[in-house]
């Protein structure tokens, strides 16, 4: 299991399953996978396609995972004050602002406009999976910037999920969610002893009624995993994590990220291909790049002079690089703005691969070159062990 926990591998696992995916889709046996993603399966009042019950299913479980990081970092982590939150969140909004601005400057006029919240999210499990496979011996503080700025940027984009693609809710279901979601974190301060179980079996009832009731109500069903996420008890919230992330890396992001990718490539020139793919293919890598480069430095001044030059500039547009590798949230967020548009949304997913893979490299190849650096000027002597994981990463949960 610890190898499925990987960083590395949930970044390779990730990857792989999207090209599969995307290379399927364009052979003999595309048309029969797309029928199989579209094949109902349910009842009643929940009656889903195969790939909504994994978008709007499996997903709420990496969006759970994803509320606990979050979670901690603000209770106990690395935005737990003001001042240590303040730096990552002002790169975090310019890394959210500038893509979405950029979208909309390339493909606003052409009656796309909802499509600019899909350069504006981060993959935190691919960004901490490049960092670590290339960046052998960097010092921990980058990865522990990172992680900050894309849990913020997480945040964000479950709040975009939750306002802007929701549309006419049941506010009567989603008060009785809100009870559900209550009594879920209520019962986990009780997780303990012989009532352990049967405790346990009523919060997975209470978990799968609130998932339902925010899935009827009409608002995004991830959002039910984060709730339930953030309520829960901060030490049993850790170990339910910790069981899930094997299943989060090896099963639920792959399958996500295999049945986003199942789309058939355009049989078009490039200069056919709408505005809304240029926007995205050029927002994510590029608006991303300057965003968080550019609020990294204006954050730099909110740090106290003699910490100024902590992440230096070479530094932070590495950080910024790594920022521009969306895939998860980016696909997600990508079903969600081209729902009404089957061939919009084909270009759409095919512009977050592009898009992502344009940041994998680039990154890939300043995180090798600024690990080379400090290897030189920080030798580290002989036998010593290089940590390119945080150290709670064994029982800890680090994701996107």
């Amino acid at each position: 299991m610890s190898i499925i926990r990987s960083e590395r591998t949930a970044a390779g696992l990730l990857l792989g399953a999207a090209a599969l995916g995307l290379l399927l889709a364009n052979t003999t046996v595309g048309p029969a996978l797309l029928e199989l993603q579209h094949t109902h399966v349910g009842g009643g009042a929940v009656d889903l396609s195969v790939g909504h019950w994994i978008s709007d299913g499996l997903l709420a479980v990496f969006f759970f995972i994803v509320a606990v990081e979050l979670k901690h970092e603000l209770v106990a982590g690395e935005l737990n004050s003001f001042a240590k939150a303040i730096h990552p969140a002002i790169a975090a909004a310019c890394g959210v602002l500038v893509p979405a601005l950029l979208y909309l400057a390339i493909a606003g006029g052409s009656g796309l406009p909802d499509g600019w919240p899909i350069p504006t999210a981060t993959d935190i499990a691919f960004a901490l999976g490049v960092l670590a496979i290339f960046g052998r011996g960097l010092p921990n503080r980058l990865r522990v910037f990172l992680l900050a700025l894309a849990v913020l940027d997480d945040l964000v984009a479950i709040l975009i999920i939750a306002v802007f693609f929701t549309t006419d809710p049941n506010l009567v279901e989603l008060a009785a969610a809100a009870v559900a979601v209550v009594a879920f974190g209520l019962l986990s301060r009780l997780l303990r002893g012989r009532l352990r179980w049967p405790i346990g079996i009523l919060m997975v009832l209470l978990a799968a009624l609130t998932w339902w009731l925010v899935y009827d109500s009409g608002v995004h069903a991830t959002i039910a995993g984060v709730a339930l996420g953030l309520v829960m008890a901060r030490r049993p919230a850790g170990r339910v994590t910790h069981a899930l992330e094997p299943w989060s890396n090896g099963f639920i992001l792959p399958l996500f990220a295999f049945s986003a990718a199942l789309v058939v490539i355009p049989a078009v020139s490039p200069s056919e291909l709408s505005p809304a793919f240029w926007g995205i293919l050029v927002a994510l890598p590029v608006g991303k790049l300057v965003g968080i480069t550019l609020g990294g430095w204006l954050g730099s001044f909110t740090r106290p002079r003699q910490e100024r030059g902590r992440i230096p500039l070479f530094a932070l547009v590495t950080i910024a690089s790594l920022g521009g590798i969306g895939f998860t949230v980016s696909l997600l967020m990508n079903e969600l703005a081209f729902a009404g548009s089957a061939t919009i949304r084909a270009e759409g997913t095919i512009a977050v691969l592009l898009g992502s893979a344009v940041s994998i490299v680039l990154s890939g190849v300043l995180v090798t070159v600024l690990a080379r650096r400090n290897r030189r000027l920080h030798p580290r002597p002989a036998g010593a062990q290089i940590r390119t994981e945080s150290p709670d990463s064994a029982s800890e949960t680090h994701h996107s």
